[in-house]
């Protein structure tokens, strides 16, 4: 039986979780706040199915379509190197001469940023609002969160620079007042765990501290690990609306506490953050 925050589509999932109120708060970027890179998979799962076909020893489209899809989805909220690492063992296991990870991730984003270019330049130049390209109630929430205190922190699997660039033109960079960490090209000198880590770490804080919100497994499993509150935003990207049911599940099986579609209701999620008491 599933259970809500009376007349909201806040779904919790576990009712035993640390109480607020928080004062220190990890977003994740793309699909938690951001909407820019909407449609990313469609770009990757392709050009990594484009690689695998011309290994000698190569299954048919549907099956490598199949198989990408898999390890893509499985990896997603790690950095996007971690996907392009699996593709070259794949590539490898069939008998063909990979590429270095990287040089793959390089030639997905020059795909991606043709996909999304107009509308990182329509951001810039006015002709996009922000509220179109961010995840619905994204702006309200941080402005509630800065409002009350709460120092809050940006971390995400997408490079530094893009992230950096991104959150500007989305006008949200400000605030992350804890500070903003992307993916390095020395990728095991970052990790969301290791933002966690230093958070704590920093301020002095047990892991109860920490509210996350997310629609990836990697920051929502962080958070529970070191014990904090995790809220998994399953938001249905392209339609902006409702849940998007393979995220729910995913960020159920991750130990997410909560799960909302967005942040249309923050009010009430605010209040049900601050009201809650520790088990």
């Amino acid at each position: 039986m599933t259970n809500f925050i009376p007349n909201t589509n806040i779904e919790i999932i576990q009712p035993d979780h640390p109480g607020g109120p928080f004062k220190h708060a990890l977003f994740d970027f793309d699909g938690t706040i951001s909407l820019i890179r909407e449609g990313w998979q469609q770009i990757m799962i392709p050009m990594m199915v484009e690689f695998l076909l011309e290994t000698p020893e190569a299954e048919d489209e549907a099956s490598l379509t199949k198989l990408v899809t898999e390890f893509v989805t499985r990896l997603t909220g790690k950095q996007t190197i971690y996907q392009m690492i699996e593709l070259a063992d794949e590539i490898k296991q069939r008998g063909g001469q990979p590429k270095e990870a990287v040089e793959y991730k390089h030639i997905y984003l020059d795909r991606l940023w043709q996909r999304i270019e107009h509308r990182v330049a329509g951001l810039k130049n006015g002709q996009l609002s922000p509220a179109e390209m961010v995840v619905p109630g994204s702006l309200a929430l941080l402005a509630a969160l800065r409002a009350r205190g709460v120092t809050c922190y940006l971390a995400s699997g997408t490079d530094e620079p893009y992230v950096l660039d991104e959150s500007a033109a989305l006008g949200v960079a400000s605030y992350f007042n804890g500070g903003i960490y992307g993916a390095l090209d020395n990728y095991k000198n970052f990790s969301k765990k290791m933002v966690i880590e230093r958070i704590l770490r920093e301020n002095h804080l047990s892991g109860d501290s920490l509210l996350t919100f997310g629609d990836g497994y990697v920051e929502i499993e962080n958070t529970v690990e070191v014990g904090g509150l995790a809220v998994g935003v399953a938001s249905n990207e392209a339609t902006r609306q409702g849940i998007d049911a393979w995220k729910r599940q995913r960020l159920i099986e991750a130990g997410a506490s909560l799960i909302i579609p967005d942040f249309r209701e923050q009010a009430a999620l605010l209040t049900y953050l601050d009201e809650v008491s520790p088990p």
